[in-house]
């Protein structure tokens, strides 16, 4: 049996290298050779601190996208040689979440990378229920890999934007910087926002935001009183949406604070460990504000992005901060680490 290179959580919780049988074509079941797949935040924290949300061993990595080798008599509508890309969470279709099209919500979620092996492999099978479900689409020849691996990412900030209703003429305050975050500028300002105030403490990420998105404002909260500025900024106002895009406690209350009566604020980074009490419930009992969560995304949701990407509405090339072939995926682990980096990609070849 051919061998070939995966990236491995194994039972120990640790990730490494490793020669893996290729997977095997069958009747129910479709192969990729993977073209791209991104490292994701969720990532980095199992690169970190592990998960035990992983069955293992697994092959990890979820943002992926491939180009059919294989396809099963059991699937309609494919052939080999396309390209293809997935969403990666799939619900059961039968718990109550999914009756009303919430999928990512569903309560038996399985996902790629955590139930099914990931995309930082050479080689990644699809099983069939993928296909069922409309969680596998096709790429258009023109719309290149390094950007449309980026549709997942997307479509979960896509996901906790359909809470906010963003309008035109509103002022939306973005807690983090990275890649999360300048999305989530960048939707605001597609939905209309008149003002993005991007709130990070690190001045190279800062730097880094007003470079890509130069129409944001830049407030660093350990600089300057952040209330004061915001309500400089808005006329004693506040903003009209915050979204919380990173994992911090201080972000979540700090958001509660700068947003204007009756507002939208999306807690879109959890937080880690057991870390929990950070809202101040009297805030949003007199301001009336609507709070609300945001997890992974639907299919639906996915194929929005996809098309934004395909027709260029959204384009997301600029954000590509490095490409690693998938050997050496440990090196860029470490540059997310040691680096101010927005989006890496790894390619097998």
């Amino acid at each position: 049996m051919l061998n070939v290179l995966a990236y491995v959580y194994d039972k120990n919780g640790k990730l490494s290298l490793k020669e893996k049988p290729k997977p095997e074509p069958r009747d129910d079941n479709a192969i990729i050779k993977v073209d791209a797949c991104s490292i994701c935040g969720t990532d980095f924290r199992i690169y970190l601190h592990g998960s035990n949300r992983i069955t293992p061993p697994r092959i990890i990595g979820h943002e992926v996208c491939g180009t059919l080798i294989t396809v099963g008599k059991k699937i309609t509508g494919f052939s080999v040689g396309e390209r293809v890309i997935l969403t990666p969470a799939i619900g059961c279709g039968r718990c109550y979440p999914c009756s009303k099209g919430y999928t990512n919500l569903c309560e038996n979620l399985k996902t790629i990378g955590f139930q099914y092996d990931g995309g930082f492999a050479e080689y990644m099978e699809i099983p069939l229920i993928f296909f069922g479900k409309g969680n596998v689409n096709k790429i258009e020849d023109h719309v290149i890999d390094e950007e449309v691996v980026l549709t997942e990412p997307i479509s979960c900030v896509v996901n906790a934007q359909e809470f906010l209703k963003i309008k035109k003429g509103e002022c939306v305050a973005i807690f983090g910087s990275g890649f999360i975050g300048c999305m989530h500028a960048e939707l605001a300002f597609i939905s209309g926002a008149d003002q993005v105030i991007m709130i990070e403490i690190s001045r190279k990420r800062a730097e880094q935001a007003k470079q890509l998105i130069p129409r944001i404002k830049i407030i660093n909260p350990t600089q300057i009183d952040l209330v004061k500025e915001v309500n400089n900024l808005t006329v004693g106002k506040g903003t009209d949406v915050a979204i919380v895009a990173c994992s911090s406690g201080r972000a979540q209350m700090d958001a509660l604070n700068i947003t204007a009566k009756r507002g939208r604020v999306s807690l879109f980074g959890g937080l880690t460990g057991e870390s929990k009490g950070f809202l101040d419930s009297n805030l949003i009992h007199y301001k009336e504000l609507s709070i609300y969560g945001a997890h992974a995304s639907t299919a639906v949701q996915n194929r929005l992005v996809l098309d934004w990407i395909t027709k260029g509405k959204l384009r997301v090339k600029k954000y590509i901060s490095k490409i690693f072939d998938l050997r050496h995926i440990e090196e860029a682990f470490k540059s997310i680490q040691n680096e101010s980096i927005i989006k890496v990609i790894i390619k097998p070849k």
